[in-house]
């Protein structure tokens, strides 16, 4: 059963969440003078009094039950999504897949020139689920829920709307999502679209490697180095973590706003990239639902595997025609060579000159361009 879904969050629950931030418990400053220890004290203070005194949460629950949205149960586990269908008869059926600090938030601002653009040649109709531990999806209650089993319930999700034939699209854990949906879901998938894919270095380039291959091999060591902390943390002990993520605030935010900080095309300011609102609406995603410790179990489940895929091992290939789009600041950046060794149909490449790991969010029009250019290729 599909069952229609409204977001209807209590007014207490707001005056709690208020009440939190205002009664926050401050750390000490940074000895450094930038975001090398983590979110700098006094951006923290001023982002938690906006949140508290100035943000808004109703209008991004309007926004969000302005869309149609749904729950069903697959794999005895409660979806919840999306389902934006185009006024165009003849669209493509297109799931979105978000990853992790993110959510269907992400995609708010490319639904629209999605399913109605100028030409209906390039209509989808558009499917966008929570994934499962995130937002107003279920969190699994036993171990077992990586990327392969979510991909097999994302492809049943399609059969049960109807559609026997649909893209893809996927960003972060999505790409992992979308990649294995291409392994799995071969007689039914037109194509699918990643930002970025997901392939090692090949070591039989080592000795000749192009300049952006080799800052590539660089910045993700520097990301090992200085900025895994989060992914060790999550993929060891997820629970850990998860008392300070659900019950503070303040914690949540800062855990989440760091990556923003990090992965996307700002020049080192988060707000060059997305506004304040934006960032918040995300975050809301983990605080109302409580999902800080069930999201971070993604991490606990399919990390080390997904984590070898791209910078280590590429073992095995998947055969649907692909697009991949390159964002400058995205990590990781495998170059075309690289990707052909596990993508093994590529028929769209393209590396935009702006724009980081939340494409859809940091760029909406880049990346409607990117699918549509792509998914062009595929109907």
């Amino acid at each position: 059963m599909i069952a229609p879904f409204l977001i209807d969050i209590p007014e207490t629950e707001l005056a709690e969440l208020r009440d939190r931030l205002l009664r926050t418990r401050w750390p000490d400053t940074e000895t450094g003078e930038d975001w090398s220890q983590g979110v700098p004290l006094d951006y923290a203070r001023d982002l938690c009094g906006y949140w508290a005194r100035e943000y808004d949460w109703r209008v991004t629950e309007a926004r969000l039950n302005a869309l149609p949205q749904f729950r069903t149960e697959i794999d005895g586990l409660g979806i919840h999504f999306l389902h934006v269908r185009s006024p165009h008869p003849d669209a493509l059926p297109l799931i979105l897949s978000h990853g992790w600090p993110g959510s269907i938030v992400e995609f708010l601002k490319v639904i629209e020139p999605l399913t109605n653009p100028a030409d209906p040649a390039d209509a989808f109709h558009v499917v966008c689920p929570s994934l499962p531990g995130y937002g107003f999806s279920d969190k699994p209650t036993q171990p077992g829920w990586g990327v392969q089993r979510i991909a097999a319930v994302w492809a049943e999700l399609m059969t049960r709307l109807g559609y026997n034939r649909y893209g893809a699209q996927g960003g972060d854990w999505g790409t992992s999502i979308t990649t294995s949906l291409g392994q799995q879901d071969v007689a039914h998938l037109a194509g699918f679209h990643l930002t970025p894919p997901i392939a090692a270095p090949d070591p039989t380039t080592f000795d000749d490697l192009t300049a952006s291959e080799a800052t590539a091999i660089a910045d993700l060591q520097t990301a090992q180095q200085a900025g895994d902390g989060y992914s060790l943390e999550q993929s060891t002990k997820p629970q850990t973590i998860g008392y300070g993520l659900v019950d503070s605030p303040m914690a949540l935010l800062t855990w989440i706003v760091e990556k923003f900080q990090a992965w996307t095309d700002c020049d080192g300011n988060p707000e060059n990239a997305l506004s304040r609102d934006e960032m918040l609406d995300n975050v809301m995603l983990y605080w109302l639902p409580g999902t800080g410790a069930s999201s971070a179990r993604l991490y606990w489940e399919s990390f080390k595997q997904v984590q070898e895929w791209f910078t280590a091992s590429t073992v095995d290939t998947v055969n649907v025609p692909t697009g991949c789009s390159i964002f400058p600041k995205d990590l990781p950046r495998p170059s075309r060579r690289w990707a052909a060794r596990r993508y093994t149909d590529i028929r769209y490449w393209n590396e935009p000159d702006k724009g980081g790991h939340f494409a859809a969010f940091e760029q909406p029009d880049l990346f409607v361009n990117e699918v549509r250019s792509f998914f062009r290729l595929v109907r």
